[in-house]
């Protein structure tokens, strides 16, 4: 079992930057895979950005270049730095656990926080 919070969304004008942050209610070093997604209104859940437990990244190529997402094992966080924001890059925000067993995975998700880019 696992409990993230987010936190660090806000109100920020086009150009900007926001880091988010998640903490994990436990040693992420054996989680897998942790990673961002973002939902904005009327569209489905997309990926941001993941980061494996051996430090490997992937981004979606909308931020490509933008974010940067890394991670703190011994503070049991992840981040995500979003510089150069965009009015697109409006929605919220969701920190993700992915622990893969050998004949399954599971997956845990925070509450969420809201990304909110002006123009």
């Amino acid at each position: 079992q696992v409990q993230l919070v987010e936190s660090g969304g806000g109100l920020v004008q086009a150009g900007g930057s926001l880091r988010l942050s998640c903490a994990a209610s436990r040693n992420i070093f054996s989680i897998n895979v942790m990673g961002w997604y973002r939902q904005a209104p009327g569209k489905l859940r997309e990926l941001v950005a993941t980061i494996t437990s051996g430090d490997s990244t992937n981004y979606a190529g909308s931020v490509e270049g933008r974010f940067t997402i890394s991670r703190d094992n011994a503070k049991n966080t992840v981040n995500l730095q979003m510089n150069s924001l965009k009015p697109e890059d409006t929605a919220v925000y969701f920190c993700n656990a992915r622990l893969d067993r050998s004949a399954y995975s599971m997956s845990y998700w925070g509450q969420g926080t809201q990304v909110t880019v002006s123009s």
